[in-house]
């Protein structure tokens, strides 16, 4: 049986260039390993009542529900995110925030990360990457190490169908994949 690999794209636009990344990139996973899409457009915004014990009134939406046992069942979690602002979009720091709590069972520990980022223009997405780390951090995930996926300027490979057509990042690509499914495979979540 396969183990889950849930990937988490960084823009709700269904024809982002973060999409098309993320869609290039499940293809590189070996058999053993499944690995999809899970958005995160339909999450509500976090809001501490839902969690809150003393406060009995507001019950947690069955989206969270949902997100963070996908978070807590998968292997690991694949992060493809542009960069907004010179920080990580609203809808990932939601999503982080959702499967933070509650504060005794939180979804995104121990659970292995990876994290590839880009921009249309030349920084190919570092403050995102690094905002995101930094709020991961917390949590105690075995992330991927160097080199990091910053890819800079977006579109000139990726053609009019969605595919990566630059040889050497497809095989940059395979290499971190590679890299995530072996810290996989030691940490044995799944």
């Amino acid at each position: 049986m396969a183990k889950h690999v849930t990937v988490i794209v960084g823009s709700l636009r269904g024809g982002s260039y973060a999409r098309k990344i993320a869609k290039n990139v499940l293809t590189m996973f070996p058999e053993r390993y499944d690995a999809t899409i899970v958005e995160i457009r339909d999450l509500p915004l976090y809001n501490f009542d839902y969690d809150d014990p003393e406060v009995t009134d507001v019950p947690t939406p069955e989206e969270y529900t949902t997100f963070r046992e996908t978070i807590k069942n998968s292997a690991g979690v694949l992060f493809v995110t542009p960069e907004n602002n010179r920080t990580i979009p609203a809808c990932v720091k939601n999503a982080v925030d959702i499967g933070s709590k509650p504060n005794a069972d939180v979804a995104w520990k121990g659970v292995p990360v990876g994290i590839m980022s880009h921009s249309v223009g030349r920084m190919g997405g570092y403050s995102s990457q690094k905002n995101l780390r930094l709020a991961l951090s917390y949590f105690d995930m075995p992330t991927v190490g160097q080199p990091e996926v910053f890819l800079s300027q977006s579109p000139t490979y990726i053609d009019e169908e969605g595919n990566i057509t630059r040889e050497d990042t497809v095989k940059f690509l395979q290499d971190y994949v590679d890299r995530f499914v072996k810290l996989m495979d030691e940490v044995g979540r799944g």
